[in-house]
């Protein structure tokens, strides 16, 4: 079995440095072969490629625009009334993963082997094997009842989720859904349980579109971790960790085993990336101890793993 791949969060990890480019080179020194980032659209892509390229990371995950976040939008995948702002967020998207996923200046680095081409009428594309762009869902809009606005919402998602599944299919990348807690996280939250999202990538029944498991997340709306990972990890394209209640590193205290966890996920053969999206209770390179143990246990992956 293969050891688990690990990417760093940069939107949370090292908060004790300004801005993108720095936390990228941060987390590359820390022996990261990979890093994530919420939303990355603050910097130009060709900024946040160059940054990657130097600190010999690959950009696996970036999420859609979050919407007006002076009005409470967290997304807009699903809410009534947005979909022309969740198309062009989407369009956003899919600019920024062509550029970190595979621009001119990564295919001169030593990352040129990580990348594929694929041919088209018209030419060759460059695309990302493992770049993913987690389609957010959104919020049930303030003053509504859930229940109500259910059956709509899902509607409004399921004729999204096929239009981005046919826009990212041209580009060869893969589209998430996360679902995200409503008991402490995000009480408005639309898509919350992983059953609800497996339903729904069901009904859409698009390849290219997969789940997201933030065990974080899952542990709050469900437990049941063994079970559910079991369940849902053929569908899963993406997986990350923080510990419960207090969302810090996997090895600070909570109720979750992490080894235990890694170990489960390693033999239910994952091969995707693990996500470390925690809010670090330190420094955050000294607070890399668990990572650290885990490649001296376990070593790291090789190229092409």
């Amino acid at each position: 079995m293969a050891p688990l791949r690990f990417s760093a969060n940069v939107s949370w990890l090292f908060p004790e440095l300004p801005g993108l480019p720095a936390r990228l080179r941060a987390a590359g020194s820390s022996g990261f072969e990979a890093a994530e980032v919420a939303w990355p659209y603050s910097e130009s892509p060709e900024a946040l490629a160059r940054a990657a390229r130097e600190a010999g990371l690959r950009l696996v995950l970036i999420n859609t625009p979050p919407g007006d976040r002076e009005k409470g939008e967290m997304g807009l995948g699903a809410v009534p009334g947005r979909q022309a702002a969740f198309r062009e967020g989407l369009e956003q998207a899919v600019l920024y993963a062509k550029a970190l996923g595979c621009p001119r200046l990564l295919m001169e680095g030593a990352l040129e082997a990580r990348m594929q081409w694929r041919e088209t009428r018209e030419g060759f594309v460059c695309s990302a094997e493992f770049l993913r762009i987690h389609l957010m869902a959104g919020r049930v809009p303030r003053g509504a009842d859930r229940a109500a606005v259910r059956s709509e919402m899902e509607t409004v998602f399921l004729e999204n989720l096929r239009h981005a599944a046919g826009v990212l299919a041209q580009e060869s990348l893969v589209g998430l859904l996360e679902p995200i807690n409503t008991r402490s996280t995000d009480p408005q939250y639309f898509l919350d349980t992983p059953q609800q999202a497996a339903a729904i990538l069901q009904k859409v029944g698009r390849p290219n579109l997969q789940l997201q498991m933030d065990i974080f997340h899952w542990q709050i709306m469900d437990g049941n971790l063994t079970g559910n990972i079991r369940e849902f990890l053929p569908l899963v394209g993406h997986v990350q960790v923080a510990q419960v209640p207090g969302r810090g590193e996997p090895d600070s205290p909570g109720e979750l085993n992490f080894p235990y966890l890694f170990q489960l996920l390693e033999d239910e053969g994952y091969k995707g990336f693990v996500g470390c999206e925690y809010q670090p209770q330190g420094d955050t390179a000294e607070g890399l101890n668990w990572l650290r143990s885990y490649w001296d246990r376990r070593g790291r992956p090789q190229a092409g793993q």
